[in-house]
């Protein structure tokens, strides 16, 4: 990247904020000052529902926008608007979910940020605040969804990324994230879907987009990004994607990044 961004794009856990939820006050004035001279879009995993908080947290200027759901709801900041939105048919892979891994529980988001999930999730799992409802697996998706959460307490990451292969899942897109946890995802899409969304809102281009991520979800918003930065916890796959690597979330690593530039 030749010069300042003109935007920047920020994962949230593992981030931004570490697994205990602590944000510190470094990345917190780093973030506020960077979103006082360029857009800062979130860019996460989490569902609006708590993706808003954070945001609310970091101080974000209303009227900008958040990339919820790796990717597939792109919302406006507070509001809630939603500027764009992908869905799929889970019914197939739920199918092979049960074939391959009986014991895994599954959680999809509704549009108010519920989630319904076919049996609790270890505690903060889907976020400390998120709103559940326990369903039957057949209640769980009679329409499209935005993504499919595959979840095993029981199982271990390499277990999961064994599993994503054995499901032979086609017409999708698929991450595994750190723990036995799979997200699906319509095919195609990633956080790079919403940044591209987002940037057209702004008239921006992704050359001058920085944007800095920790886990297999990042991948592609860290290629899409003019600079990419991988945490210094992320996987090697993140950091090889990666144009940097940074320090941890613990060691502040997206704070050194922003005060470079703002």
């Amino acid at each position: 990247m030749s010069g300042k961004p003109t935007a920047v794009a920020l994962d949230i856990d593992g981030t931004l904020i570490d697994h205990d939820e602590g944000l510190s006050p470094a990345v917190l004035d780093a973030v506020r000052r960077t979103a006082a001279q360029v857009p800062v879009i979130l860019a996460t995993g989490r569902a609006w529902s708590t993706t808003k908080p954070v945001a609310e947290r970091l101080g974000l200027p209303a009227g900008g926008f958040v990339v919820c759901s790796n990717g597939a709801r792109t919302m406006r900041f507070p509001d809630g608007q939603v500027v764009d939105e992908r869905t799929f048919d889970p019914s197939t892979v739920i199918t092979s979910v049960r074939r391959y891994a009986p014991n895994a529980r599954m959680a999809v988001e509704e549009s108010d940020g519920t989630y319904l999930v076919t049996a609790p999730f270890p505690d903060g799992d889907l976020g400390r605040d998120a709103r559940i409802r326990v369903v039957g697996d057949d209640e769980l998706a009679p329409q499209p969804v935005t993504r499919l959460i595959i979840r095993d307490p029981d199982q271990s990451e390499s277990d999961f990324v064994h599993l994503a292969e054995r499901l032979g899942l086609h017409g999708v897109s698929y991450f595994v994230g750190w723990t036995a946890w799979l997200d699906i995802a319509p095919e195609g899409v990633d956080k790079s879907t919403g940044l591209k969304v987002t940037l057209a809102q702004y008239d921006l281009e992704s050359s001058g987009l920085l944007a800095i991520g920790d886990g297999r979800n990042d991948i592609e918003m860290l290629t899409y990004a003019g600079l990419g930065i991988a945490m210094g916890s992320a996987p090697d796959e993140v950091k090889s994607a990666a144009d940097e690597v940074t320090k941890s979330v613990q060691d502040d690593g997206a704070a050194a990044i922003l005060n470079r530039w703002f």
